[in-house]
């Protein structure tokens, strides 16, 4: 038995929750995957996982030895990377996934550069707004907006977004202008809401000025979870809304949005690129971190101004 392997197989199998991911993410059979938990567990004669037909969870003495062992790994990967030379030649296939507006206005138009920085970096490029189990799919890093959750994976914060109110001429054409943030509760008004593909919930819009601080929890007619559909439905004159400053931009400098209730604005949105903490070693990731923090510093829209 390969036990440095078997450990492998092990500390995924916990981390992704079934031995069918953790197979995937370490692109061996299942088959492998199963053999080597079970040989580790005759080595140490102990039961490590709990395994029925729907689920698998790991026991008492799995968690112990999960702990210990996922540190020595994490261990062993430093001294393997401070050992060889790829941090001069970043190399191999890089999973990232980012956000649709972030990627559309931000990421993709700059990748040429990437590529002709990192030839050798083959790049999988995930887009969409669901929270992506980073461990669970093998994503080695994500771009996220929002508070982070997860506390044990690794964060470099590259931006700050900031928001701007605005509604189509059509709109305010049909509904009027909204004088105060309280305007869109007395039914005159429609607001497009954003949901947490997460939770389900909607998020709540919040307006500050000066002191005076306003949160609205209204109903709505319509609610989305995807920053492309979101942006289009404003620009179809669905309702009010809060929208980057950076994906607005271009629609305010033509006239297709319209900045409503100006002086009122909404805490700005950290950014940033995270990453399991066994992977912060990783050449290619850390070309990538180091590259979009340099990407996202050339507009000011995503450094909260």
């Amino acid at each position: 038995m390969d036990q440095i392997q078997a450990m492998r197989a092990f500390t995924r199998v916990v981390e992704t929750g079934n031995f069918t991911k953790a197979a995937d993410s370490l692109s061996l059979p299942k088959a492998s995957i199963t053999k080597q938990v079970q040989a580790l567990e005759s080595r140490l004669q102990v039961r490590l996982l709990n395994r029925t037909t729907r689920r698998v969870t790991v026991t008492a003495d799995g968690a112990a030895y999960y702990e210990r062992a996922s540190r020595l790994l994490s261990d062993l990967d430093d001294i393997e990377a401070s050992m060889t030379n790829a941090q001069a030649t970043p190399r191999g296939r890089l999973r990232v996934d980012i956000g649709s507006s972030i990627a559309r206005l931000v990421i993709i138009p700059s990748l040429g550069e990437f590529h002709d920085r990192f030839p050798d970096i083959q790049l999988d490029l995930g887009v969409g707004d669901r929270s992506v189990d980073l461990i669970g799919e093998n994503v080695d890093c994500v771009v996220r907006g929002g508070e982070l959750t997860e506390q044990f994976l690794v964060a470099r914060r590259i931006g700050s977004i900031a928001f701007v109110n605005v509604a189509s001429p059509a709109y305010l054409r049909r509904h009027g202008v909204p004088q105060h943030p309280s305007d869109l509760e007395g039914g005159q008004h429609r607001v497009v809401h954003y949901f947490s593909s997460r939770t389900g919930r909607p998020y709540p819009m919040d307006f500050v000025r000066g002191e005076e601080r306003v949160e609205l929890a209204m109903q709505y007619q319509l609610s989305t979870n995807e920053a492309n559909a979101h942006t289009s439905a404003v620009l179809a004159g669905l309702g009010v809304s809060q929208m980057a400053t950076f994906d607005a931009a271009a629609h305010l400098a033509c006239g297709d949005l319209v900045e409503v209730l100006q002086g009122w604005t909404t805490a700005p949105y950290p950014v940033h690129v995270v990453y399991p903490p066994n992977r912060h070693l990783s050449a290619k990731v850390r070309a990538f971190v180091d590259w979009a923090a340099e990407v996202f510093g050339r507009f000011p829209a995503l450094q909260g101004r």
